[in-house]
């Protein structure tokens, strides 16, 4: 299949764009974010292709993949195709509902031509998409290998803006964890972060966004990853440290109560415990690299790369069909 979609999220486009298809980026002359174009610092196959957006109107396309509302104009104004109409498409839902939860509208709610294709079960129950169809595909990523070590006795986090985006992803937890040993954050726009927090180097240290590879290595040398996301989807980086190996201490909020069993680590609401696991960790190297065995096990069989895309294949399949 010849696929348009934009370049939104670049640790789930890494793997969808992993199957045998082509993927088609729209580029703008600024390569603003309705036209990134292809990745820079996520490998990407050759079957990726940059189309400029001049050039849509007389490309061949089999499927258009929506993942932001005004897409569906977007795809309209360059294609010159309606999605769902003269051309199949699907949207993706990344995130979790904001506003009035659990009553907030999704904005494919009210029509049935473009199903809307959910990437957590959690997710899918707490939208309201009305007579929309919907879909789950659970999240699958590249396997980076198993490759802790955790030699660094320091915990991991990975979030993008954390000050901007502040209780949503934890921030606000992060000067506790540092009570239990240093914390390294890994992310975009993490660099103001000790600042803004009132942290110095050895109980806070940044890494601004690192080349995927890199980031991998640097977060298998940690004794644990740390996941304090409140209220966003199921963080790919979370199943990325699970498939490296190591253990996880998470709060059991949306699908991580699903995604991590309790072999792989700890799951909490108690603020207190936070800290108090992380500490475990630290202090015990044999414990956290067999629950981090653990986790890789639970993330290959659940989150695998063949396994999303076959299900992927099977929704497109579905949407080629009109089913």
């Amino acid at each position: 299949m010849r696929i348009l979609l934009w370049h939104v999220h670049g640790s789930w486009t890494t793997s969808f764009v992993q199957g045998p298809h082509e993927y088609l980026l729209p580029v703008t002359a600024d390569r603003g974010p309705d036209g990134l174009g292809r990745a820079r610092t996520w490998d990407w196959p050759a079957s990726v292709r940059e189309v400029p957006i001049e050039q849509l109107r007389e490309t061949a396309l089999d499927l258009v993949v929506l993942q932001r509302p005004h897409e569906k104009r977007l795809a309209e104004e360059w294609t010159g195709r309606r999605p769902g109409r003269d051309v199949p498409a699907v949207y993706v839902e990344h995130n979790t509902p904001v506003g009035d939860v659990p009553l907030t509208r999704h904005p494919m709610a009210g029509q049935d031509a473009v199903p809307v294709v959910h990437v957590t079960a959690f997710n899918d129950l707490f939208w309201d998409c009305g007579s929309a169809p919907t879909l789950v595909v659970d999240h699958g990523v590249v396997d980076p290998g198993h490759r802790y070590t955790g030699e660094v006795a320091r915990a991991a986090v990975v979030v993008n803006d954390p000050v901007r985006r502040g209780r949503f992803v934890g921030t606000d937890l992060v000067p506790g964890l540092t009570a239990a040993g240093g914390v390294d954050v890994f992310g975009m726009n993490v660099e103001k972060l000790g600042a803004e927090l009132g942290l110095g180097p050895e109980r806070l240290r940044t890494y601004e966004d690192l080349p995927q590879e890199r980031m991998h290595a640097e977060l298998a040398r940690r004794r644990v990853y740390v996941h304090t996301t409140r209220w966003t989807s199921l963080g790919l980086s979370l199943i990325e440290a699970m498939h490296l190996g190591m253990p996880v201490v998470a709060l059991a909020t949306t699908e991580a109560v699903t995604a991590v069993p309790p072999s792989a680590g700890v799951l909490t609401t108690r603020r207190e415990e936070l800290p108090a696991a992380v500490a475990r960790f630290l202090a015990d190297p044999d414990l956290a690299r067999g629950c981090g065995s653990a986790a890789r096990t639970h993330a290959l069989r659940h989150y695998g790369l063949p396994r999303f895309l076959a299900a992927w294949d099977r929704v497109l399949d579905r949407v080629l069909r009109g089913d």
